[in-house]
């Protein structure tokens, strides 16, 4: 029987262009996570964000004047998926970001601070400028300090804030790094509190990763108990795409495009190194392996992607070893994508820390390649494994276009934020728009992993056509759908 050809009158139905009606289908009741706002602590009357009251008059340019302001109450969903057997359900919004029609500081009597805290990432230098010119030309504020070497900047007199203008920072966003400097570790509450008293700041911008909104956290609440008026705001920055709840943190994108450049190359010294040639790229990725899988599916040329999210089985019917010759069997050679923290359940978890406590990551790219060596070798077949790690290189380099993009949005709202008044907040991207979120809340759930049950995983498995290996423990996607 022959299908019936639409007619393009029945093409254009209301059923096409207006939808219908799904039945059952609907929110309950949806649950505002809401923000500590100083002007409620303080029960201070909001100053109208207008350019005849804070004269933001732009150094360059005419005064700056917002055409769409954000109401207190306007919210962003978290969960905006549904499938066909979910009826009706609660939901969890988020507080839209965007500049107030009232704001809690007055421009003249605020005194900014920014600091960098842990490993470098792609776009830190775009963040610290989008902040400073955000704050001078949007607000007139004309003092902000940029603290040198992440917290230790904090309790080291030796160390010296200085001053961020828009001369200092006008070209920084060109180069890879942040012009601040940076460390891991010097977390002293105590000097750090002494700091922000000795000079005067109430406006204290934290740029960093999983912990540095851990600190970022308990440096807001011991304000509030000190009655001290600080709003304390961080910026997600982890190349690992690890902070929960966002749709990604910054510079995650430039460092999958960077990793390019190291895969290609695997994949060439693989080919041209004859018989069985294997190259093996090791990639960031401490406790999650988002840049290992977006940068095999960015590829498609790995034929093994290892995450810290599965076990890493070296031998048997499912075993990478194994299944690695078989492919070079096949093509003559084989590349392999691997985590950083992928396989310490076969090297053993280190008991040596650094600076920030992270436990000191064991070297997998080179067990992989003593391993391959070995294995070949009892079936008397000589392998030729190049071994690559870009680790550094991938996160030191600028941001790209879609980064730098990104890293102004999130400059320009942690300013809106700040002189709204919000406080222990952190910026992000939630289903494309930019939330306010509590800070406790994307503590209690990070650092994510990739769902190795979800679409992401299933897709990095159609290229690579590996063996599928078993989850370290059973995930849950927080409010998200892959």
């Amino acid at each position: 029987m022959r299908n019936e050809i639409i007619a393009p009158s029945q093409a254009n139905s209301p059923r096409m262009t207006q939808g219908i009606p799904l039945i059952g289908v609907g929110i309950d009741k949806v649950y505002l996570n809401e923000i500590v706002s100083l002007s409620e602590v303080y029960q201070t009357n909001l100053i109208p964000n207008d350019t005849k009251t804070i004269h933001s008059k732009s150094t360059y340019g005419h005064s700056i004047r917002f055409h769409r302001a954000v109401n207190d109450k306007d919210y962003v969903l978290q969960d905006i998926v549904r499938t066909s057997d979910e009826k009706n359900i609660d939901i969890h919004a988020y507080i839209r970001g965007g500049p107030r029609k009232s704001i809690f500081f007055h421009p003249k009597k605020v005194t900014a601070a920014v600091v960098t805290v842990g490993g470098l990432c792609p776009g830190l230098n775009n963040v610290i400028r989008e902040i400073v010119h955000s704050l001078i030309h949007l607000y007139g504020v004309s003092k902000i300090y940029g603290i040198r070497g992440g917290f230790n900047g904090m309790n080291n007199k030796a160390s010296k804030p200085i001053w961020l203008t828009l001369d200092n920072t006008q070209s920084c966003h060109y180069d890879g790094g942040t012009v601040l400097a940076s460390s891991r570790g010097g977390f002293e509450i105590e000097m750090i509190i002494r700091f922000l008293k000795d000079y005067h700041i109430n406006q204290l911008y934290i740029i960093g990763g999983d912990g540095s909104h851990r600190a970022a956290e308990k440096i807001a609440d011991r304000c509030l108990v000190e009655n001290m008026c600080i709003t304390v705001v961080a910026i997600p920055k982890t190349i690992d795409n690890d902070v929960d709840l966002i749709d990604r943190s910054f510079g995650f994108q430039t460092s999958v495009e960077a990793a390019q450049k190291a895969i290609h190359s695997a994949n060439v010294e693989a080919k041209c190194n004859i018989p069985n040639g294997i190259g093996i790229v090791k990639l960031m990725g401490r406790s999650s392996g988002f840049i290992a899988a977006h940068a095999v599916m960015a590829s498609t040329d790995a034929d093994l992607c290892l995450i810290p999210e599965i076990h890493v089985e070296l031998e048997g019917p499912n075993g990478c070893l194994p299944f690695l010759m078989k492919r070079v069997q096949e093509k003559g050679y084989a590349v392999v994508v691997v985590a950083e923290g992928a396989g310490e359940e076969l090297l053993g978890e280190s008991a040596e820390v650094d600076a920030g406590g992270n436990r000191k990551l064991p070297a997998i790219g080179e067990y992989l390649a003593d391993k391959l060596r070995y294995y070949f070798a009892q079936y008397g077949q000589v392998v030729t494994v190049k071994n690559i790690d870009p680790s550094y290189m991938i996160r030191s380099v600028p941001a790209n276009a879609s980064d730098a993009v990104y890293c102004m949005l999130l400059g320009q709202n942690a300013v809106h934020g700040a002189m709204a008044g919000y406080t222990n907040i952190t910026v992000g991207v939630v289903n494309n728009h930019l939330v306010y979120i509590p800070i406790p809340l994307v503590v209690a759930t990070s650092p994510r992993v990739l769902d190795v049950f979800g679409r992401t995983w299933d897709r990095v498995l159609s290229i690579t056509r590996q063996p599928e290996y078993s989850p370290k423990s059973v995930y849950s996607n927080v409010g998200r759908k892959d």
